[in-house]
């Protein structure tokens, strides 16, 4: 996916939420084993990376989500995360998505220079339950980062965080079901229930995907089609658009960049039945789709 950075890969689990990862089950179906942590080789310096013609792969404006086979504050990558933070710091124009279950280790990671946080970084901390919620929350809010969002997947459990949106720190909140083997029930109460409480915060609330096990009006239902989960979600019309959020994105000298030369997504005929369009870098125009 063209949206995707992963500098490094695997991961050790630590909360609820990881108890059936989805990255340890794809990587079991290939013969590989999850815990085995490595940096990638082609795909560490993705941002940096030209085309044929000289043009940065990654235009101005996209947003790239890091680390999504990993945890980009792992203790066991703290020997490769500076380079990273250098790969952003060079990268101004791009709009990085971080998400972590390990808000803890954050402060201690942070490159120098950080200040009050860069523009074009977001923190997100996973919070599958009322638990983990009211652990990370708190560590994100007194973090130095620009743009803060909250990240319910897998949705394991009903979550009340208003308290925690009416700071106006937090940007943007997704949830979504959970996949593949052992998959745990998502109820759509409880995802009607988050997206009232981001209404009356105006934060935007993103519905991506049902998961396999979801249950609604008393029914459970089992969609095993990732694809499916997406346009079931869609469909449901729960997703929310709130306050945009302001992106100061600046050339490598420091000046802003205008609209006009950011990137603009680009949805073909099947996008309109993602779930995940809301909070989308676009297609790829790979043409999967066509065929």
């Amino acid at each position: 996916m063209h949206d995707i950075w992963n500098p490094w890969h695997g991961c050790v689990k630590c909360s609820e939420g990881c108890d059936h990862c989805y990255m340890y089950f794809l990587d079991q179906v290939r013969g590989q084993n999850g815990r085995d942590i490595y940096r990638t080789k082609a795909g560490f310096t993705y941002p940096l990376q030209r085309d044929k013609t000289g043009r940065y792969k990654i235009q101005s404006g996209e947003l790239i989500r890091v680390c999504m086979t990993s945890d980009f504050f792992l203790e066991e990558a703290d020997r490769w995360r500076p380079e990273t933070w250098e790969i952003m710091r060079q990268r101004p124009d791009v709009k990085f998505f971080l998400l972590t279950k390990r808000p803890q280790r954050v402060a201690d990671c942070l490159p120098k220079g950080w200040g009050r946080g860069w523009e074009n970084v977001m923190l997100n901390v996973t919070c599958e339950n009322q638990r983990r919620a009211d652990e990370r929350i708190p560590i994100l809010l007194d973090l130095p980062f620009r743009h803060k969002g909250v990240m319910c997947a897998p949705f394991l459990g009903p979550v009340e965080i208003s308290s925690y949106l009416s700071t106006g720190q937090i940007q943007q909140v997704v949830c979504g079901g959970e996949n593949y083997d052992g998959a745990r029930p998502c109820d759509y109460d409880w995802v009607k229930s988050l997206r009232a409480q981001c209404e009356r915060e105006q934060v935007t609330f993103c519905f991506i995907e049902t998961g396999t096990v979801f249950c609604k009006d008393g029914k459970r239902y089992h969609l095993p089609s990732k694809s499916l989960q997406s346009r079931m979600a869609q469909k449901s019309g729960i997703s929310y658009s709130g306050k945009p959020i302001q992106w100061k994105l600046t050339d490598p000298l420091g000046f802003p960049i205008p609209d006009s030369l950011l990137y603009r997504p680009y949805f073909g005929e099947n996008c309109q039945y993602c779930g995940s369009r809301l909070i989308c870098n676009g297609c790829s125009r790979c043409g999967k789709c066509e065929k």
